[in-house]
């Protein structure tokens, strides 16, 4: 009885512990995350209610707090206010105390109250999974009568898997290092195109450039196995997808912008952020070629560090970018010409006290100010704006 119920060879306790820390990762990407944070899908009540008991036992989290802060931080990502930018915070804080971070903004009435409506609100929340240690327990207890001594270890690991994974390397690296399909109004990653490990998590700029979407993966060599999981679910009959990003639709060019042209526009707003991004990076690279030779210029570390921000909002660049940016737009026109316009166009999806005949006008001035800029990327934008279509 000292060495547990179940006798296994060394590899067995590894096979076991991976099998039900990657249940666990599928319960926060898919119950968690999809379903709950984002309504992107439904999921049958035997689904829903085995993962919020599975994560109660494995984790402690409960659904109403994890969904709050979430939202919260799609709402003020990269803020003062998100509850774990590393862009404010540091990598080094986000990534390694992202479970002290939660814990300190569950604590926060005002974002349970604002972020965390359509939880659930039940006798078994209230009185059974709001006890996070209670659960935790029970699983250390379990383990023990299972495989012994061992089993602590084998306790230990899945205490720390969602800290590290998701609290830690999604939250904390995922907005630091590696690379983006999408210019989104963030600072969001893809830490990998294989989203295995961590449930597709790994393709968090996905996410974030369609947060409601049921499915991370978007482009062909990208493989997000939470999808797969829905998808299996959803033959069964025990999953409903609600939606998945848009896929970019062009068709024949319209001479002038309508309202249709200005709905696809908004629909595939990030494909076309996405490119505009890379005309600006495209002339940024050759203003900086041309002028290589220029000592007034930054040198080349702290270029690179401005090429990923030049793309985006130029007002939320960091302080030490912003005079070497500023140099290198000053020797391009034709630069500073496409960062000016891409704030124009960014705010007229933003504008909210307009009418719908009045952000039609603005796009349509916005494609003629294009055409007559003198600078192809923005002529060529202008006819991709002109053809999207839903």
């Amino acid at each position: 009885m000292f060495n547990g119920l179940v006798d296994l060879p060394w590899w067995g306790y590894i096979v076991y512990t991976l099998i039900v820390t990657h249940i666990t990762i599928a319960g926060v990407t898919i119950y968690l995350h999809r379903h709950s944070a984002h309504r992107a899908l439904e999921l049958h009540p035997v689904v829903s209610h085995f993962f919020r008991f599975w994560l109660w036992l494995t984790t402690g989290m409960v659904t109403k707090q994890w969904t709050a802060i979430h939202r919260k931080h799609h709402a003020k990502c990269e803020t003062p206010d998100d509850p774990h930018s590393p862009q404010v915070l540091g990598l080094k804080k986000v990534l390694w105390e992202g479970a002290e971070l939660y814990r300190a903004e569950a604590k926060n009435d005002e974002t349970m109250k604002r972020y965390g409506a359509g939880t659930p609100d039940d006798w078994m929340e209230h009185h059974v999974y709001s006890h996070s240690v209670i659960g935790v327990s029970i699983l250390m207890i379990i383990n023990l009568i299972l495989f012994g001594p061992i089993g602590m270890t084998i306790w230990a690991v899945q205490m720390v898997w969602i800290p590290f994974w998701a609290a830690g390397v999604v939250n904390g690296v995922g907005h630091y290092y590696g690379y983006r399909n999408f210019t989104c109004p963030d600072a969001s990653t893809n830490l990998f195109p294989w989203g295995i490990l961590i449930g597709g998590e790994e393709l968090h700029n996905n996410h974030h450039a369609f947060g409601t979407s049921a499915k991370l993966s978007n482009k062909w060599y990208e493989f997000d196995i939470g999808w797969l999981y829905i998808r299996t679910m959803e033959v069964l009959g025990l999953a409903k997808v609600k939606k998945v990003a848009p896929r970019p639709k062009l068709g024949k060019e319209v001479a002038v912008v309508n309202a249709e042209t200005l709905d696809a526009v908004i629909t595939h707003r990030f494909d076309l952020m996405t490119r505009y991004g890379k005309a600006i990076r495209h002339e940024f690279a050759r203003t900086l070629e041309h002028h290589k030779r220029d000592h007034t210029l930054a040198d080349k570390k702290t270029m690179r560090q401005a090429s990923r921000w030049v793309a985006g909002d130029l007002d939320q660049m960091p302080a030490e970018l912003r005079q070497p940016v500023d140099s290198v737009l000053a020797e391009s026109p034709a630069l500073t010409k496409l960062c000016t316009m891409r704030s124009q166009l960014v705010a007229i999806w933003e504008k909210t006290s307009v009418s719908r005949e009045q952000l039609v006008q603005s796009l349509q001035d916005w494609c003629k100010q294009a055409e007559a800029s003198g600078v192809h990327a923005l002529q060529e934008l202008s006819v991709r704006v002109r053809r999207y279509v839903i």
